[in-house]
């Protein structure tokens, strides 16, 4: 997978239909353990709530998980859950608190309500693009650091870290894609003196998906 799609914050946001109050929450997680420690926060903090809906997806489609929490079967953690699924998100987990207002909604207001509470708190939390890029190390002397220093970002990376000692050492990250075009424009700028060597991979925020 070279670039997936998730949020980036903690968020939530509300709305009352027809006297009940939807509190969609969103955050990120990693692993089952993170969006269950999650829940019970929310569970803890809404314990008076009618309804604390859950739904959560992990990356590489491994794990889907959701719960109705006592509404009608099909009603509630289900159109959550498709909410994540419809806008690609993984790596998120989703808990909408109702509390009941006093008038029944029917089984397809229920989907519309939980489908947009957790549509809201999904906004509220930033969605991005994650994408796989490489970990870059190069050194140079102080002479070439003002022309790699600028290189870097003009074929798409960022640089990490810069390491003045007897010699600069820069650490960047740039997706896989535009490397070959920074390793040429490289050598063309120092002779072929200097060189990038690659330290590992690591997932970076790309873009905001609006």
């Amino acid at each position: 997978m070279t670039e997936y799609k998730t949020i980036s914050q903690n968020a939530c946001a509300e709305f009352t239909e027809r006297r009940s109050r939807f509190i969609g929450y969103a955050r990120p997680v990693s692993t089952e353990e993170d969006a269950i420690s999650f829940l019970n926060e929310i569970r803890q903090r809404h314990w008076d709530a009618a309804h604390n809906v859950y739904a959560y997806s992990l990356r590489g489609g491994q794990l889907r998980r959701y719960s109705d929490d006592g509404e009608p079967q099909g009603t509630a953690g289900m159109p959550v859950l498709e909410v994540l699924q419809k806008s690609g998100i993984v790596d998120a987990a989703i808990v909408v608190t109702r509390y009941f207002g006093g008038v029944l909604l029917g089984a397809g207001g229920l989907v519309r309500a939980y489908s947009h509470a957790a549509s809201l708190g999904i906004q509220a939390a930033r969605p991005i693009v994650m994408r796989l890029c490489l970990l870059l190390r190069l050194s140079c002397d102080y002479s070439q650091y003002g022309i790699l220093a600028a290189l870097i970002p003009e074929c798409g990376g960022v640089v990490d870290a810069s390491d003045f000692t007897e010699i600069v050492t820069l650490r960047f990250h740039m997706a896989q894609d535009d490397v070959p075009l920074f390793c040429k424009r490289l050598a063309d700028a120092t002779g072929g003196t200097v060189e990038a060597e690659r330290t590992g991979e690591k997932y970076f925020e790309w873009k905001q998906e609006f």
